[in-house]
């Protein structure tokens, strides 16, 4: 049976059918129930739940674009629009800095590609740029979408967004915040602009991938 875009509602049983635990999806007593309303979504035999609308809130692992708002003496403090800042420390980048330094690698207002690495009981949301890819990110433009239709940007196994990349030769960085780094010739980033836009408010229809295909190859 095939569980995926199957509206959900808090506290709701969910039927794994033999696939993982995803994120949205809490197990209690041996089963699996839903955080909140949202469509289920399989991706590499696990099953997440997206929410259908609200704002971001940080999971362990996720991929969050950020943007320096103050800086400690070991840590800078990141904006990554979810309910509460977060921090990145000095030892969980790969740069290395003296006391009152951190200026100097990072100032406020910059920004960074970075992971969600702890969440402490207190609610700091603790970063990392110490995995592949990870950086911080130079130029471009920086545009804002859902963070519930973010998956659909990126398609089943990224299908979408590589797409989007070939026909416009733009680069991409996807925020799971619903922060978006775009970087390529001004022209085809306002065309990556109003793509991600009509996938926003398409995101639940089925054929759209072929559709931004079509509207892609129009541009042209």
């Amino acid at each position: 049976m095939d569980i995926s875009k199957k509206i959900v509602l808090p506290g709701e049983e969910i039927d794994l059918n033999g696939m993982k635990q995803g994120n949205g999806i809490y197990h209690e007593n041996g089963k699996y129930y839903a955080y909140q309303l949202g469509m289920l979504q399989v991706y590499n035999n696990y099953v997440n739940l997206i929410q259908l609308s609200g704002k971001y809130y940080p999971v362990k692992n996720d991929r969050v674009i950020g943007k320096v708002i103050d800086i400690a003496p070991s840590f800078w403090i990141l904006d990554i629009k979810g309910p509460y800042p977060g921090f990145l420390h000095i030892n969980d980048t790969p740069w290395k800095s003296g006391s009152g330094e951190l200026s100097k690698i990072l100032g406020t207002g910059d920004t960074v590609f970075a992971k969600v690495n702890e969440i402490t009981e207190s609610k700091q949301i603790w970063l990392s740029l110490k995995d592949a890819g990870l950086r911080k990110l130079e130029g471009g433009h920086i545009v804002t979408v859902q963070p519930t239709k973010v998956s659909r940007i990126i398609g089943k196994a990224g299908s979408m967004v590589n797409m989007i990349k070939e026909m416009t030769n733009v680069k991409i960085q996807l925020g799971q915040n619903g922060i978006v780094w775009l970087d390529g010739e001004p022209d085809r980033v306002l065309q990556v602009i109003k793509i991600l836009k009509i996938i926003e408010e398409e995101a639940h229809t089925s054929g759209l991938t072929d559709r931004v295909k079509k509207i892609l190859e129009d541009m042209r």
